[in-house]
């Protein structure tokens, strides 16, 4: 009996190694997917496949097909059965679809952040709003687009409702390859800049209407201004 007790803790240890390492090796394969997309070495409308990113990565088809899974369901790869898989395309519908939610959810955000964030929390966001990056630079490009999302995540998370930041920070990850795309074709840190001061200067005053349009003209902003630089790109990978 005390035998057959040992071979079944060494087999669920055995399994429970095999799972971690499964679970490993798709982080690993999620990880590097997802950077290859958000930086478009992976470009819009690629069409890639499970045996073909294996090789590439050196790994079973099992993680892949795991991360691409994962990768779908955050909008950034589309699932094709019994064909593969084609990176998400950015079209101009996409991304003032982007930008005309996140204009109302992140606008009762900053409303509500203005009358409940602590001067601790301001003093961060501000931190945040201060930061830039040098233009072809790519690792202050992936910075600056990190401290961006911290930015808005942490007046999401300051107007105190768990449901509006889960639902902000989901469109933060969806803008995230908008963002990078966006810094990489032109100058976006005084315009950033200006209207983070907006936003920080709302919150300090504990203004929440200024908040709220402070929020409002910025995201406008960036939506058409990205939408501008990314026609006007020859090479971009926009959709028309």
């Amino acid at each position: 009996m005390a035998r057959g007790k040992s071979e079944t803790k060494a087999s669920v240890r055995k399994n429970g190694a095999q799972q971690e390492k499964s679970k490993s090796l798709t982080t690993q394969a999620y990880d590097l997917l997802r950077a290859e997309i958000i930086t478009c070495r992976l470009r819009p409308g690629a069409e890639i496949g499970e045996q073909e990113l294996a090789e590439r990565l050196a790994m079973s088809k099992t993680p892949v097909r795991e991360a691409l899974a994962r990768l779908t369901l955050e909008g950034l790869v589309e699932a094709f059965p019994r064909r593969g898989y084609r990176v998400t395309a950015v079209t101009v519908k996409s991304v003032n679809d982007v930008f005309t939610v996140r204009k109302a959810l992140e606008g009762v955000a900053g409303e509500l952040a203005a009358a409940r964030l602590t001067e601790e929390e301001l003093d961060r966001i501000e931190a945040l709003s201060d930061a830039q990056y040098v233009p072809d630079e790519e690792p202050t490009i992936a910075a600056f687009i990190k401290a961006n999302n911290d930015f808005h995540a942490a007046i999401a998370e300051g107007a105190r409702v768990p449901r509006l930041a889960t639902l902000i920070g989901s469109y933060l990850e969806e803008s995230t390859r908008l963002f990078h795309m966006g810094a990489t074709i032109r100058d976006v840190n005084p315009e950033t800049a200006a209207d983070h001061a907006r936003i920080v200067a709302g919150l300090r005053a504990r203004d929440s209407d200024a908040t709220r349009e402070a929020i409002i003209q910025h995201t406008d902003n960036t939506r058409k201004g990205l939408l501008r630089a990314l026609i006007a790109d020859d090479e971009s990978p926009l959709v028309l």
